[in-house]
């Protein structure tokens, strides 16, 4: 079923103004499931580190399609759709898991890990024409970058490295340096908020917001941020951390990573995900929308590969306790989704006005604390859901 009832919002005329009605119209969401989640974009599903062994498996979501990702016998990783070819039964439920086999539960239609049909009961009673090599789980077209697995529903989304412009060396950066790295464990939350107030983040409010920000100095850092022409935007500062007299015990502040000094890269891959460093903390946010009201995240914690265990100790220790849902930096942000999503629902638009100079085009440069990089976004997606600009 076609969705284009939302096709109806007329968009400002003005390049910094954004409709409030976005936030909270159910058939908008329903466009947007259609042709941003399920259309020509590339999402994150996982890291290899999260699936390090044959037989490894997680499950996940791309909009409202349940996927499965598993580390075949073979050593290559698929992403399937988490349902059975036989009548749609979502085979796994668990967040993850390890399997050779993968039995769906309804008729035991039994598949290995590479997705192919290796059993069925009853088949003498089945059409003639029935073979088991039609009815393999369907695989979905993914990529790598740096250890981190990518998915598209769209036979039309460009291949991923043209996709990701040239922020895959920014991505390096953020996971280690290489991509070598060991899961350490998740924290999962549900905010109260669009995935678009989510994920409409910027450095405006953070020495504004965040405590913890202005104590640390994350605002006088050495920094940039840019936007690709794929309305993905790159944030980041060189750190230099003062003695945390602020804090009983400085060293959840330190920056102990050998190999690398201590940064914030802030990585957001449009429409929703979110990798980021911050000083010792390597974590990918995977966001899925559950409705126009509710955006689910998991924040996925890593330690890198090379890790001796005092290195990895002090990662676990930083990782939630700094930029967790909950985090000692990051603590504010959650409270702020839901009053931006209490707040739009009133009648007009919001504007954005720090560093908007006039329409601004990818690629392009700005300051790092100025919020105007987010209407390239916004404009990429006002194009993908067809919106007419008065």
């Amino acid at each position: 079923m076609r969705n284009d009832s939302a096709l109806d919002i007329r968009w400002p005329a003005k390049f910094n103004e954004i409709p409030k009605e976005v936030f909270h119209r159910a058939d908008v969401y329903r466009l947007e499931l259609e042709r941003i989640f399920h259309g020509p974009e590339w999402h994150p599903v996982a890291h290899v580190a999260e699936i390090p062994a044959r037989g490894d498996l997680k499950t996940g979501y791309v909009g409202a399609v349940p996927v499965l990702i598993v580390h075949g016998d073979d050593s290559v990783v698929r992403v399937f759709q988490n349902s059975c070819a036989h009548r749609g039964t979502q085979l796994k439920t668990c967040a993850r898991g390890k399997a050779d086999k993968i039995e769906c539960p309804y008729h035991r239609w039994t598949y290995n890990n590479r997705g192919e049909l290796i059993g069925v009961p009853g088949q003498g009673d089945f059409p003639r024409d029935f073979r088991k090599e039609d009815y393999g789980l369907r695989v979905l077209r993914s990529g790598e970058v740096c250890g981190l697995i990518f998915v598209t529903l769209s036979d039309e989304a460009p291949p991923l490295a043209d996709y990701l412009d040239n922020t895959a060396e920014h991505i390096a950066r953020a996971m280690g340096g290489d991509g070598r790295l060991k899961l350490l464990g998740y924290q999962k939350v549900a905010f109260a908020a669009n995935w678009k107030e989510y994920s409409d983040n910027e450095g405006y409010h953070g020495p504004l917001l965040h405590a913890a920000f202005r104590m640390l100095k994350f605002a006088q850092a050495d920094g940039a941020q840019f936007m690709t022409p794929h309305a993905h935007k790159v944030n980041s500062a060189t750190l230099a951390v003062p003695e945390p007299s602020f804090i009983e015990d400085g060293s959840v502040v330190e920056g102990r990573d050998p190999k690398l000094p201590p940064h914030n890269i802030i990585v957001s891959l449009f429409p929703v995900t979110i990798i980021t460093r911050n000083l010792d903390v390597i974590s990918v946010r995977y966001a899925t929308p559950i409705s126009p009201d509710e955006t689910e995240v998991h924040y996925a914690y890593f330690a890198h590969a090379d890790d001796d265990a005092a290195l990895v100790q002090h990662r676990i220790r930083q990782a939630s306790n700094l930029i967790g849902p909950s985090g000692f930096i990051s603590l504010e942000d959650g409270a702020v989704f839901n009053r931006l999503h209490v707040g739009s629902a009133s009648d007009g638009t919001v504007a954005f006005q720090k560093g908007v100079r006039g329409p601004i085009v990818a690629p392009y440069a700005l300051d790092k604390g100025d919020e105007a990089g987010n209407l390239i976004r916004w404009e990429h997606y006002r194009q993908a859901m067809g919106f007419a600009r008065d």
